[in-house]
């Protein structure tokens, strides 16, 4: 939403080094001047203690005004019955698409000059939560039982999104991935309705393949060049883009995006880290990579792309990086040096 000039958006820091991730982001984007208002809102372990529910009515309603949102990590309270916020937020917002670019920038690892990305279907498959236990012989948990459900229009959605954005990205290739030679109703119906969608409208755009999803997790640690963009289910997509960020450095390198008709949510997908939460070591990399995402969706890929280069050279030129990256530098001494990048002119 634009008024007066500015982008309202949500701002959710979160929880353990959340807000510490979350304030040099911000410190970024201002050296950036991006112009986005804030409205703050709580939710996780801090919306517990603020509000009593880990997804209050506030928050909600402020993304539903703003339909864009910047999230670092929640932490799901443990017991009670909570379910994973992530997952509501997904659900209340029908944010269907999973968008995780995996790509190098700390070169000299394992794997080197990776540029991937994972487009996941968030609302569907065996994520839905039918689940039940069958009780026998007074075990109340003697079967557990899931039910996956793959629709049509849910394939259609997911492919035409991961179709279009290899078309505006210039990506040569798309790989589905599946499970349909043993979960032929479940994952058959994503791999027919890919097949289908790219024959008729993108045939010529790029090359299209396919590749059971274990030998996709194998062929990914062997040779990940092979690969340029992924599109898959649900439990696939969770699985596959935290093996992506492995080869990239790891989920401190991780942003991701949360996409649907009427909201997108951008986040740090690690966790909020509440071992090392207040000691002002947290890499934020990744929320500052969600943040560019963000502006990129807001149609300001001048200031994404200044954003990425200049994180670019300070973690290569400048050599600061923090602890996780083999440096000795605090949250703040990053931030520092990225904001006096951004700055100059």
């Amino acid at each position: 939403m634009i008024v007066n000039n500015l982008i309202k958006a949500t701002l959710i820091p979160g929880d353990g080094v959340g807000p510490e991730i979350t304030e040099a982001t911000l410190a970024a984007l201002d050296a950036l001047k991006a112009p986005f208002e804030w409205d703050r809102q709580v939710a996780g372990a801090a919306g517990v203690a603020a509000c009593g529910e880990p997804l209050p009515k506030a928050c909600l309603e402020s993304i539903r005004g703003t339909r864009l949102a910047l999230k670092g990590p929640l932490e799901t309270p443990v017991g009670g019955g909570y379910r994973s916020i992530n997952v509501q937020l997904r659900e209340e917002f029908k944010l269907y698409a999973n968008l995780r670019p995996g790509k190098t920038i700390v070169p000299g690892g394992r794997y080197d000059n990776i540029d991937l990305v994972l487009v996941r279907e968030n609302n569907e498959g065996l994520y839905m939560g039918y689940e039940h236990f069958i009780p026998i012989d007074g075990d109340p948990h003697a079967v557990g039982m899931s039910t996956g459900v793959n629709t049509r229009q849910g394939c259609r959605r997911i492919c035409r999104f991961a179709f279009d954005y290899a078309v505006k990205q210039g990506r040569k290739k798309v790989t589905a991935v599946h499970k349909a030679n043993i979960m032929k109703a479940l994952t058959g119906i994503f791999l027919e309705t890919a097949r289908e969608i790219y024959a008729a409208e993108y045939k010529d755009k790029f090359i299209f393949d396919e590749i059971i999803v274990d030998a996709c997790a194998m062929k990914l640690v062997m040779n990940p060049w092979q690969f340029d963009m992924l599109v898959t289910t649900n439990l696939f997509g969770d699985i596959l883009s935290d093996e992506i960020a492995g080869l990239v450095g790891g989920l401190g390198m991780a942003p991701g995006a949360n996409i649907g008709e009427h909201a997108a949510i951008f986040e740090a997908v690690h966790g909020s880290a509440p071992d090392i939460a207040g000691k002002g070591i947290a890499n934020p990399t990744a929320l500052l990579l969600a943040a560019a995402m963000m502006l990129d969706h807001v149609g300001l890929t001048d200031k994404a792309t200044r954003l990425r280069s200049d994180i670019d050279l300070v973690l290569n030129t400048d050599k600061v990086r923090t602890g996780d990256l083999g440096g000795t530098a605090t949250t703040k001494e990053f931030t520092a040096a990225l904001v006096k990048r951004l700055s100059a002119a």
